[in-house]
């Protein structure tokens, strides 16, 4: 077996859309939570009766599956994590992320595989020896370690390495910090942190009134996100087990997107056809969905300034606005037909169309019919049909794609 069929893209999930956005998108595993003890709280996240089923439509696809319980657990949460871990293994979920040492326990009673959360901030093999003798089966290596680190760890030991490759990145070392609990008793370490670093803010001179300074020109503790498609290549070749999407509170178009990214990245790079130009493409392809500006992290070298933000708001190229409702889809005849709600649809705008079994499909209008004629334009009101060369469902929620200009 060589390194391409041992290689894993693993892409975040929080509900049914996103789930299946990933699996259309080429994923090989998906990591998830549900409404307890995960670092994700604030997330929909699902429920313990949606495991048998996410599961189900995970193994159809040859998709593995991860469960996140990877907070801390207090002394009368034991019970929820008793319940939690017995599901995961009645439903079959292939690995559990954890750090606290009871889940850890836990799961290997049970039998489960288990995989050690970057929370641990594991940057060293001797670490990694520890988790592996007391049964770890993988580890994600902390966010600090570079690239070479990296290839000393995984040559150091032989344990399954995972490391992320996009995605939202925090102040602090491997995530865990304090300033959330410290301002508004939201933990971070409990999966509910507010993100306060994300914010502007002020600075008062105490000894001289009037002089204050504002610090949202450089957001001082607010880093970019990571994307390490420029580099894929020497991730790839470090011999790394699976590589992870950070974004279980972004949207289905964004696990979309950059799943698509990377899997293209992956095969081409395998193939000897990933050219500069076409990681070119693949970043301009991963800057339409949210993200904060890009940074290779700590992957080439310690980040400096350039690797902090320059404002609060999402520098994606594209945004979507709600335009209305499929009311049905035609399959034999691959035709849709849309509710307009608001505003108006034209030929050769773009749409998004989501939903629980369709996912996130991105289309491009080629043609529209109104009360049987061929129209330019669509209005709200109007139920209008278009042709759709992918199934869709009733219900489909369905958003027009603008051109975004963030602002300053």
């Amino acid at each position: 077996m060589d390194n391409m069929d041992k290689l894993e893209l693993m892409s975040p999930i929080s509900n049914w859309e996103m789930l299946q956005a990933a699996l259309d998108s080429g994923t090989d595993a998906v990591y998830f939570g549900v409404q307890k003890l995960n670092m994700r709280a604030t997330a929909k996240n699902f429920t313990l009766k949606d495991l048998s089923k996410i599961t189900k439509l995970c193994k159809k696809s040859k998709v593995k599956t991860y469960l996140t319980v990877n907070t801390l657990v207090y002394e009368d949460e034991l019970k929820d994590l008793d319940s939690i871990l017995k599901a995961a293994k009645g439903a079959k979920i292939d690995m559990i992320i954890c750090w606290d040492l009871a889940v850890l326990k836990k799961a290997h009673e049970l039998g489960l595989k288990i995989c050690i959360s970057t929370q641990a901030s594991i940057s060293n093999s001797k670490s990694a020896e520890f988790y592996k003798k007391i049964g770890a089966d993988r580890i994600v290596l902390a966010r600090e370690c570079n690239l070479d680190q990296i290839k000393d760890i995984k040559k150091n030991v032989d344990i399954e390495i995972e490391i992320f490759i996009h995605g939202a990145m925090c102040i602090s070392v491997s995530g865990r910090c304090f300033l959330s609990h410290h301002l508004f008793n939201r933990s971070a370490n409990r999966g509910d942190c507010l993100q306060p670093c994300r914010r502007e803010y002020l600075i008062k001179d105490r000894e001289e009134d009037g002089n204050e300074l504002i610090l949202g020109k450089d957001y001082v503790m607010s880093p970019k996100d990571l994307c390490t498609i420029e580099i894929i290549d020497q991730l790839i070749d470090a011999g790394i087990d699976s590589l992870k999407i950070e974004g279980r509170k972004r949207s289905p178009e964004y696990v979309a997107a950059v799943t698509q990214a990377y899997r293209t990245a992956i095969d081409l790079h395998f193939e000897s056809k990933l050219t500069p130009q076409i990681k070119s493409k693949l970043k301009q392809d991963l800057e339409t969905v949210f993200n904060r500006g890009f940074s290779t992290g700590f992957y080439l070298g310690l980040p400096t300034q350039k690797d902090y933000v320059e404002k609060r708001d999402s520098s994606a190229t594209q945004k979507k606005e709600y335009i209305g409702t499929l009311t049905n889809y035609f399959k034999k005849i691959n035709v849709a037909s849309l509710k307009i709600h608001s505003g108006s649809l034209k030929l050769e705008d773009e749409i998004l169309i989501q939903g629980p079994k369709t996912g996130s499909l991105k289309v491009k209008i080629s043609n529209l019919r109104y009360k049987d004629k061929e129209i330019k334009e669509a209005l709200k009101e109007q139920e209008i049909s278009f042709f759709l060369s992918k199934e869709a469902r009733k219900n489909d929620k369905v958003y027009l794609i603008k051109q975004n200009t963030p602002k300053d």
